[in-house]
């Protein structure tokens, strides 16, 4: 993932939070926020200490980062994503996170018209 497709300053971290909505399952929590203006989705990734240690934290994120590489024609581009990990995310395999990820999508309707 290209990194002007992610979203690392704090401001754009509260925007999201703040103007966005939100839906969850029990391993993440997505944040989503319209950009009309923008031609592809940008990921913020919040993976917090209570997770585990430097190694697994980064492995969640990893993990996410492919599992949105993987999706990312099915994902509306218009929009910027925050991914918020919750403590269950760490003993997921990939295919896991990915399942779990593709559950909050179509829970949300982000998915665009594509059969995915």
């Amino acid at each position: 993932m290209r990194k002007a497709y992610r979203i690392k300053k704090n401001e754009e971290f509260q925007a999201v939070f703040k103007k966005g909505k939100s839906f969850a399952n029990r391993q993440f929590v997505l944040y989503f926020y319209p950009k009309p203006n923008q031609t592809h989705f940008r990921i913020g990734l919040s993976v917090g200490k209570r997770i585990g240690n430097a190694v697994v934290r980064n492995q969640v994120k990893r993990y996410l980062r492919q599992a949105f590489l993987e999706l990312e024609d099915c994902i509306k581009q218009d929009f910027d994503y925050v991914v918020i990990a919750r403590n269950p995310a760490k003993d997921l395999s990939f295919f896991e996170v990915k399942k779990s990820l593709t559950h909050i999508f179509r829970k949300s309707k982000l998915f665009s018209k594509v059969k995915c």
